[in-house]
């Protein structure tokens, strides 16, 4: 095989020593921050590029299935191997990282550790390992921050001066990645110069910020199989539960009921349940039409403090039971906008507006991740059991951000869960609109709405609770601000 990596030949030569240089250099912190960040579950199959001497395989074999050690110095991998002989799951292999010898979809993660700024197009580099995530898998790099140590490229090899964070946030986007975090791992990387003509101690002593970037592979066909059982909810015939009907006080899946089992997927073991909140009074309330097709998994309106006057977004509105709820909050002189993209529960809610006399409500078609409102346009967010159903959650934060003025507030009821899900779940669009494989963990949905620019972000545990394939899902009510007066 043909390495084209330069650093190679350098690896090659400090295999033996590796071990020592590296511990000066990085520490335990980096890997357990990667780890950390990716939500991993023990039946996953995982990569480790650029493994080295296997300081990330040797954090990630006791944590799951399968482990892919690559490396372009076949002798960094001889050291790994006696390094890590007490594990029998990681399969060690030469390789050159824009060629690596796995099919596409193959992985359900893959971790790059210092790897990055020894590519020469670190573009493909990406690319060639999301080639090889399936979908729903995040990839995982950790390396360092921008910085002015020339002196790197010559003495240790490196191709790159780290990176600015908004451009590798950049390289996952145009390499198909959505739920995009660029974050500093709160360590940094340490060396100093051999070179006895550098005398000035700040340039010949490095310290170096290291930041962790991640980002989940697409997967296809979630709008369609959302929409597709939304409007059937709107007409009274859902499409993807078949544990009862939508007047089925006991069992209705993602109904009407004030408390209802979710049986999730043929394959599940395990039902979950789904409580939404709302008291007798709330209900009676607001319009019937529109509390008999409650879709949430708790009650944001509990938790905004919702005041006369202000303006309210609700993010994927449905039949408008939250939309109700904030006009009798928000008064006359308020405005509630209620955005959802499927027609059949626009015309549905428009109806009932109409109907009851709601004039301080609209509801518009649109998507979660393209809000049809102006910037800075409104006082609230509200969102409901809706935004674990989107591809890109990390698009909707800032679409969220966007809209609300400074100091707007974000109110949301939502389906998390405790560690990721198998990646055959992930990968079932039906899933998805049961509102099981859209559920992401409470760690990365909270990481995604600080990305956006939100402060103050709380979590506090809901209604809806269960167990799917080993994984603990539960709603959660967040609240988050953003900056400004």
């Amino acid at each position: 095989m043909t390495i084209t990596n330069p650093s190679a030949d350098y690896f090659e030569k400090v295999a033996s020593q590796w071990d020592t240089l590296r511990s000066s250099y990085f520490t335990e912190e980096v890997r357990s921050t990667a780890i950390a960040k990716a939500h991993l579950h023990p039946a996953m199959v995982v990569g480790d590029v650029g493994a080295g001497t296997g300081f990330m395989s040797a954090g990630l074999a006791p944590l799951v299935k399968q482990v892919y050690a690559f490396d372009g110095a076949p002798a960094m991998l001889d050291v790994a191997r006696t390094n890590l002989a007490r594990f029998t799951n990681i399969t060690y292999q030469p390789a050159d990282g824009l060629s690596l010898p796995l099919p596409d979809d193959s992985l359900d993660a893959v971790f790059a550790n210092m790897y990055l700024h020894h590519c020469p197009d670190p573009l493909a580099a990406i690319r060639e390992m999301v080639r090889m995530l399936r979908p729903g898998g995040r990839l995982v790099l950790t390396d360092m921050d921008s910085h002015p140590y020339a002196w790197l490229k010559t003495e240790m090899a490196d191709v790159w001066q780290g990176f600015e964070r908004d451009q590798v946030r950049a390289w996952l986007g145009e390499s198909g990645l959505v739920n995009r975090i660029v974050d500093c791992t709160g360590s940094s990387c340490c060396a100093e110069s051999r070179d006895p003509d550098l005398t000035d101690t700040a340039q010949r002593q490095a310290q170096i910020s290291v930041f962790v970037a991640v980002g989940t592979k697409p997967v296809a066909g979630i709008e369609e199989a959302v929409r597709k059982d939304y409007a059937a909810h709107a007409s009274g015939q859902s499409a993807s539960c078949s544990c009862g009907s939508a007047s089925d006080e006991s069992a209705a899946c993602c109904g009407s009921s004030e408390s209802s089992a979710c049986c999730g997927t043929a394959a599940d073991e395990s039902a979950y349940t789904f409580i939404r909140g709302y008291s007798s009074e709330e209900r009676a309330e607001i319009p019937a039409e529109a509390a008999e097709i409650s879709l949430g998994c708790g009650n944001p309106t509990a938790i905004a403090a919702l005041q006369p006057g202000e303006t309210v977004l609700d993010i994927g509105s449905g039949g408008g039971i939250d939309a109700f709820l904030a006009a009798n909050r928000v008064g006359k002189s308020g405005r509630v906008i209620g955005v959802d993209m499927t027609p059949a529960m626009i015309e549905r809610a428009r109806r009932t507006a109409e109907k009851q006399g709601y004039a301080q409500v609209e509801f518009r078609q649109g998507q979660a991740d393209a809000l049809p409102v102006d910037d800075g346009s409104v006082d609230v967010i509200l969102s409901n059991c809706v935004i674990n159903l989107t591809r890109d959650k990390g698009q909707v934060f800032a679409e969220a951000f966007r809209a609300l003025k400074p100091g707007g507030r974000l109110e949301v009821s939502d389906v998390v869960s405790d560690r990721s899900l198998p990646n055959d779940m992930l990968e079932d669009p039906a899933s998805w609109a049961g509102c099981i494989s859209g559920a992401i963990p409470e760690g990365e949905y909270t990481d995604l709405i600080q990305q956006a620019g939100f402060e103050n972000v709380a979590v506090r545990r809901s209604y809806t609770a269960g167990e799917v394939s080993g994984s603990h899902l539960y709603s959660a009510l967040v609240s988050a601000r953003k900056p400004g007066s």
